[in-house]
């Protein structure tokens, strides 16, 4: 067996997003995806967490198009109006089946 290069998709969101944007990321061709809660601080300090809920992180590894399609989706539906703050990083899997 040998490694699949494919693409991890990080998102960090407001919690609010979880269900759009893992539903966006199936819609793409995502087969599955994580999420799990964070918290932090960036640019605009500390996240109001006590009223608004914790960040969300989700992740999914997609082939390069997928990646592509997702990240342009959304900077185009959620950058402008969201806290949202989403990379890829290339990774290797070896179990590609799962990932399609």
């Amino acid at each position: 067996m040998t490694p699949t290069p494919l693409r991890l998709v990080t998102i960090i969101a407001e919690h609010v997003l979880r269900e759009p944007i893992t539903a966006d990321l199936k819609r793409l061709g995502a087969r599955g995806y994580s999420v799990g809660e964070v918290e932090g601080e960036g640019t605009r300090g500390i996240h109001a967490q006590d009223w608004q809920g914790k960040n969300v992180r989700i992740e999914a590894i997609v082939s390069p198009e997928v990646a592509d399609r997702a990240m342009s989706h959304l900077a185009a539906t959620y950058f402008t109006d969201y806290s949202v703050v989403a990379w890829t990083t290339s990774v290797e899997v070896w179990r590609s089946g799962k990932f399609g």
